[in-house]
């Protein structure tokens, strides 16, 4: 599969489908992110059951703003529209792999469970 340009008129939706999405936050002026983008491309073809996206921060202004991005490329993972990643920079197709791995192997309901215990304590509080 390859990558899918994502605007904010899509945006929440697509990141709260079931399943892992991974975002490139990427601009055409930057260099990393010109280096970045065929290592996710091509991790786009290597694992097609993932959903790979870029959001062209230039074109969507307003919602890299909204999501506090400061530096580009910035990689997010979700999984089930949960959050499991956010870091600025390019990385080597090593890393993103083992992203991925770690993103795969994760036992969601655990993850469901610590959240939930977070936002108890802090509704306790």
């Amino acid at each position: 599969m390859s990558t899918i340009d994502l605007t904010e008129d899509v945006f929440e939706e697509t990141i709260n489908r079931e399943g892992i999405l991974l975002l490139d936050w990427w601009a055409e002026w930057c260099g990393p992110c010109k280096q970045f983008a065929p290592i996710f491309e091509a991790a786009s073809e290597r694992h097609p059951d993932i959903t790979f996206a870029k959001i062209d921060t230039e074109a969507e202004q307003a919602l890299a703003g909204a999501v506090q991005i400061t530096s580009i490329p910035t990689l997010m993972a979700f999984r089930d529209g949960i959050l499991l990643y956010a870091q600025p920079g390019a990385l080597p197709a090593e890393a993103l792999d083992q992203i991925i791995d770690q993103v795969r192997a994760l036992d969601m309901d655990q993850v469901r469970a610590e959240i939930a215990a977070e936002e108890a304590a802090a509704d306790a509080e």
